[in-house]
């Protein structure tokens, strides 16, 4: 299932990347057997978007932004949270959120990915517990870890995604350790009573990817109606 519609959330919109409404592409699949199958699925996604931009677009964007639009080759490198914490200690670049990567982070892995292996694409996977929602399946040889995935594109996140737990007994349980009563989500719940095959998805953003293709470093730049902390019309 895929669609493309208007996503409206109280991001901290004073950053060069962060607005409060934005277009979205939501994408779920089902009956899979691992996060894998969802990072399998966006490569080909970004093959296919890259392929026609350039083709309609390339020339354009190369006298405009002298940028080139190089079409990736798949499979995309792929890295766990604590391989890229790793490499980036390596690096001398470390962080005071061992769960998470900062801007600086994201920046280094992309960079060291492209200078080992060429490609400006990136999956990080693996996430802890602690920092994503409570649907995220947890990882069966180490269940304070998730089977979720960023996808790094030229330094910048333009993607978070997950296979969502689909047992109804384990996600109550997923929403107690967060903390939250079950009650709120008998409605969402419901949907997992009787059965649900194996799911997940991913949600690229579109002004992200624009962010890198075109190398601006401000989503103002690609967006036709910003909307922010500050601005709602017009």
């Amino acid at each position: 299932m895929e669609k493309v519609g208007p996503v409206f959330r109280a991001n901290p919109s004073f950053t060069s990347q962060h607005d409060t409404e934005f277009t979205m592409y939501d994408i779920k699949m089902s009956f899979i057997d691992s996060h894998h199958d969802l990072m399998d699925e966006e490569e080909n996604m970004m093959v296919a978007i890259l392929t026609e931009v350039k083709e309609r677009y390339g020339a354009e964007i190369k006298t405009t932004y002298e940028q080139e639009v190089i079409v990736p080759k798949t499979p995309f490198p792929r890295l766990t949270l604590r391989e890229t914490k790793r490499i980036l200690s390596d690096l001398g670049i470390t962080s005071e959120r061992n769960e998470d990567l900062s801007p600086e982070e994201e920046r280094a892995i992309c960079q060291y990915v492209m200078e080992n292996s060429g490609h400006e694409f990136v999956f990080i996977h693996e996430w802890p517990v602690s920092t994503r929602a409570f649907y995220s399946m947890r990882l069966e040889s180490d269940p304070k870890l998730t089977k979720s995935f960023d996808l790094l594109f030229k330094g910048l996140e333009i993607t978070s995604g997950a296979q969502r737990e689909h047992r109804y007994e384990q996600l109550k349980k997923q929403i107690e350790e967060k903390g939250f009563k079950v009650e709120p989500f008998e409605s969402y719940l419901n949907f997992f009573k009787y059965g649900c095959p194996p799911h997940g998805g991913f949600a690229p953003g579109p002004t992200q990817m624009l962010m890198r293709i075109l190398n601006v470093s401000n989503v103002r730049e690609v967006t036709y109606l910003y909307r922010g902390v500050n601005r709602l019309t017009p």
